[in-house]
Parts: C-alpha cells; structure tokens; sequence
C-alpha cells in the first residue's frame, strides 16, 4: 500500500493496516512483456502490488499446531489472529521449512512450456536453502528445454526489502532490459537496500533456537529491545540493543538517516508484525526528514513465515541506501555476551556501511 497522504503524528497513530488507502502503480510499474519475474512469499508484498506488477508469487509453507499451511499472504488467517496466538501463548510455536527442488522443477518447467525467458528474485540464501534448490531445479529444466532462458538470483533481502528489489526489477524490464539483463542488474542492486527492525520481545527467537531462552528472559526483565540488520549475504545480525521500545523506533529513524539515498523517485517500506501504531509512528518522523514529505512509503505486514521467527510487534523499515557490500565492524557491546554469541539468523555478524551514496540513481534507473 503505497501512502503519501501528509497527516499529524496524533492521525497517523490511529489508522489500522487494513484504513490505509492502496494506489494504483504507473505503468513504468505494469507486467512486463519481455520478462517474467518470479519471487515468493518471503517478501512479503503490500496486498494487491504483486497483482498490478504481474510477479508470479511461490508460497512457503508453515506448520502449526493445527497441520501445514500456505503463506498466501494473510488470505487464509488475518496476521492479528496468528500474531496476537503467539501474544497469548508463549509456547505456541510454527516450524518452517524450505521449498524442494521437485516443487521448484513443477514452476520452472511451466514457465519454461509459456517460453518467455523467467528472472527468480529468490528469498535469501542466508535465511533459507530454497535458492540451492531452485537452482537445482533451474539447471533441470535448462537441460530439458535448451532454449528457455531461466536465471535463478539470490535476492540477500530478507522481507519486503526484496519487495523493493522486485518492485525496480519489473521498472527495469519494462525500460527494455532482457531477462539475462534484469538478473545482472539484480545481482548488484540488491546490495543497496537497507532493511532495519525491531523486536517487541525476544520469545519468538528464543522459541525457535535462535537465542538461548536465559537471554529471553533476562531481556524481557530490562525492557531490552534489540535492532536487527541484515549483512551483504542477507544474514540477519544484532546491530544493537536499546532500553525501551521508543528508543529502538528512534534507532531506525537515524539508522535512515544514516543510510538513506536521498532519490525520493524510490519509494521505502515500512512493515510490521501486527504493529501498525508504532508502523504508523515510523511513517510520521520518516516524513519530518528533510525532502521526504512526500515521499512514497509502502506498508506491509510481515507474513507468517518470516513472523514466526521474529514474533508480534515487530517493526521494519527498508530502503534503497549506501553499498552495503562497504561494511564497518560493529561491536555488540554489553548483549553480545547475554546472548553468549549466538547469531540471530545466518553466518555472520555486521554493521551497516556509512559510506557515502554515489550511484545508486545510475544502477537503478539506468540513467
């Protein structure tokens, strides 16, 4: 949902995910017609955008305590309902699991029958072994139909930060890039999207192992609210830890500040998990920042598999910055050792760059 209406913090606060208003992309955002994208679930797009950019969305699935379920993009539960499940019961817990290289081969061979040559913006390979699966799935069906064109690109965006990807990756294709191109382009553009999240607790990642449960529970204890990251390979890292849930929502206002493009051509995100006051806040002091009044700013609510491990309350900001690929070490003072050095999600722990903006206009629009 793409929201540019100027409204005071107080209005702002008090309108619900589902009273925000969708607008109808430009055309330079249509299906292409030389390219077909190809992305999932994990990116967890705003309703109805996905639909109007004509990206064909691969479901993961989720397993709770009533069976398997598809994410389908809060078609079949409401993600209050899933969310305020895991508010009212510490131990309710939903496993994930990645998508095979059968389920992949069914969706490739019939992009391959349609022939027009595919791009698959694939969820990180930090978070998820589904990339080497479609990849084996991909290298299949380019021995089966030689001619087909099929490029299988690790997006190393967790959540709607990939959303953003997909978003210029369908502007790039109806600019006249070929398929071959579009994947090109991707591999390096990815690299400059930010994303930077907050949790309202630590639960959910205590509950799935990712942090042990000690740690959970002394954090609760001192209101500690971790910021969250994600490195050049899409791992998820701490950045740092704040006393109090406003002082982590002022951290991802400066984080962009810090990080920000300053293109106001791009739009930014903004996602929660069943947050939207506090989603809505993060719009408000986004919008003070100089030159971005205006500015395009997309909601979406964090689906059930990326929300499971992260848990309710949630909220992200994503955006197109700085090369992330120029990281500075970050030092994880003080809650390094609570957590007794265990990684959130993925292989390695980092910073975001602060390094200048350079070319990112050139890289995404071509100019």
């Amino acid at each position: 949902m793409f929201n540019k209406k100027e409204k005071t913090e107080e209005e702002v606060s008090e309108v619900a995910f589902e009273d925000l208003e969708p607008t109808e992309l430009s055309s330079a955002y249509h299906k292409p017609t030389n390219v077909r994208i190809i992305m999932d679930s994990c990116a967890d797009f705003a309703p109805g955008i996905a639909e109007q950019l004509g990206v064909d969305i691969i479901q993961f699935s989720y397993v709770g305590p009533d069976g398997e379920h598809f994410d389908d993009g809060w078609k079949s539960i409401s993600a209050h309902k899933f969310f305020e499940g895991m508010r009212k019961d510490k131990k309710l817990r939903y496993t994930t699991s990645a998508i095979t290289p059968g389920h992949y081969l069914e969706i490739f061979e019939r992009a391959a029958k349609a022939g027009k040559p595919t791009v698959y913006l694939c969820f990180s390979s930090a978070l998820s072994s589904s990339f080497y699966a479609a990849e084996q799935a991909a290298e299949m069906v380019r021995e089966k139909y030689p001619d087909f064109e099929i490029y299988v690109v690790d997006n190393g965006a967790p959540s709607s930060a990939a959303q953003l990807l997909g978003l210029e990756a369908v502007h790039q294709a109806n600019k006249g890039l070929s398929a071959k191109e579009v994947a090109e382009w991707a591999e390096n553009a990815r690299y400059y999207i930010h994303g930077y999240l907050t949790l309202e607790t630590l639960d959910a990642l205590a509950a799935g192992g990712r942090i042990p449960a000690a740690a959970a529970n002394i954090g609760g204890k001192l209101d500690v609210k971790p910021e969250l990251t994600y490195d050049s390979t899409g791992a998820l890292t701490i950045k740092t830890v704040c006393r109090g849930r406003k002082k982590a929502l002022r951290s991802l206002v400066q984080d962009f500040r810090d990080s920000y493009s300053h293109d106001t051509s791009l739009p930014v995100g903004i996602i929660s998990a069943d947050a939207q006051k506090d989603a809505n806040w993060l719009e408000a002091q986004i919008r003070k920042e100089k030159g971005c009044e205006g500015l395009t700013i997309i909601h979406s609510q964090v689906g059930p598999v990326i929300g499971a491990h992260v848990g309710p309350g949630m909220v992200a900001i994503v955006f197109w910055g700085t090369d992330r690929r120029e990281k500075l070490t970050v030092l994880l003072i003080g809650f390094a050792n609570l957590i007794n050095g265990y990684k959130v999600w993925g292989r390695s722990l980092g910073g975001p760059s602060l390094y200048s903006y350079s070319s990112l206009k050139g890289l995404v629009h071509g100019t």
